[in-house]
């Protein structure tokens, strides 16, 4: 199996360490180790004071389980795999498809959706959003390209990079249209909680249907991207123990000293995530303000959930031009289109971060050296 080089990985590598200002950024903004242990309760301070390091569960601490369990309607410990994110993505499509399979993507998309499949020689049909007053995903267009040779439909809501997402009806809808052709869904839900309105917020779909597999971790809503947690969830056990045999070929179990951080902010997600919410309205009524003041630059897609968008480059200029020129010669960093091997002008900025209107006053002064 070759798998090609992941573009936004590799576009990352090159400036995230480097500019300082991430304009670009899906995670939320990161606790530090002092802020997460002063909002940890007595038993899971007591967990990191008697922590030793050595080897954990390889499905992953029974109390980390149930925590996770507690995210969900109808999913108990056992159907919980405990994986760092990008793990678990390679497990599942390893486990779910073989060449010559059919697989449905929403697109564009995380790359390693996708691409582990096209990897496996699967042929992959990608599901395209379309626009006005923002992007959505139309289901009649993914009920064409439903084949009878297809094995695995893959969805991400709230969607990376538009901010698009569904409903509960549009997603009952997904999910009959899978059963009427035994097809497995495999959802990406790492952005789950950091939809702003409730009335946007939809169930697990593992929760929903037996042959769902959905994804989810610390790295986004929870603000903990490096503890490399997250997890596997389904309530077919003829899936998950594939998901556990292929691990020993990967990490075979989690870090000791993440798993019980991991506990200490599930037991602490209300806060935190409010927490999160409130710099994400802040930081999106800024940009509603930016967006509307440059409109002769810029077309906005204003996202409904999620801590990402993805505007358009009106100018003539090539946006990876564009998006190289600002981060080397101010230090912004946009990601471009083409690293999510997406044909347009647009990119994808950040907004939960604190230092976000620091970075968009040295976007402006950019922008101002543009005539008019």
């Amino acid at each position: 199996m070759k798998i090609k080089d992941f573009k936004l990985e590799r576009y990352f590598a090159r400036y995230e360490f480097s500019a300082p200002y991430l304009l670009c950024s899906s995670d939320c903004e990161p606790l530090s180790l002092d802020e997460l242990l002063s909002l940890a309760d007595n038993d899971s301070l007591k967990l990191w004071k008697n922590l030793k390091l050595g080897y954990t569960e390889s499905q992953g601490h029974p109390v980390l389980r149930q925590e996770v369990a507690g995210l969900y309607q109808s999913i108990q410990p056992k159907d919980i795999l405990i994986t760092a994110p990008e793990e678990g993505i390679f497990i599942a499509m390893n486990c779910l498809v073989k060449k010559g399979d059919h697989v449905i993507t929403t697109f564009p998309g995380y790359q390693s959706l996708y691409e582990v499949a096209n990897a496996i020689g699967c042929e992959v049909s990608q599901w395209i959003p379309k626009q006005e007053n923002g992007f959505f995903f139309d289901i009649q267009e993914l009920k064409k390209l439903v084949r009878d040779d297809t094995r695995l439909i893959v969805i991400n809501f709230p969607h990376n990079p538009t901010g698009a997402t569904i409903n509960d009806d549009e997603l009952h809808e997904i999910i009959n249209l899978a059963k009427a052709k035994d097809i497995i869904i495999f959802s990406d839900e790492m952005y789950r909680f950091l939809e702003y309105d409730d009335a946007d917020k939809t169930t697990s779909a593992c929760d929903l249907y037996e042959n769902a597999v959905s994804l989810f971790g610390m790295s986004k809503s929870f603000s903990l991207a490096g503890l490399r947690i997250g997890w596997l969830v389904t309530r077919n056990s003829n899936l998950l123990n594939k998901f556990l045999a292929f691990k020993d070929y990967t990490t075979i179990c989690s870090s000791a000293p993440s798993e019980i951080l991991a506990i200490a902010a599930l037991r602490a997600k209300k806060e935190i995530i409010k927490c999160n919410l409130q710099i994400i309205k802040n930081n999106l009524a800024q940009l509603d303000q930016f967006f509307a003041h440059f409109n002769h630059f810029f077309e906005w897609n204003k996202p409904k959930a999620g801590p990402i968008a993805f505007p358009k480059l009106k100018s003539d200029m090539d946006v990876n031009h564009f998006c190289i020129d600002l981060v080397e010669k101010k230090g912004v960093m946009l990601l471009p289109a083409s690293v999510y091997d997406y044909q347009s002008k647009n990119f994808r900025i950040g907004f939960a971060r604190k230092n976000m209107p620091e970075a968009l006053n040295v976007f402006e002064e950019y922008l101002k050296s543009f005539p008019d």
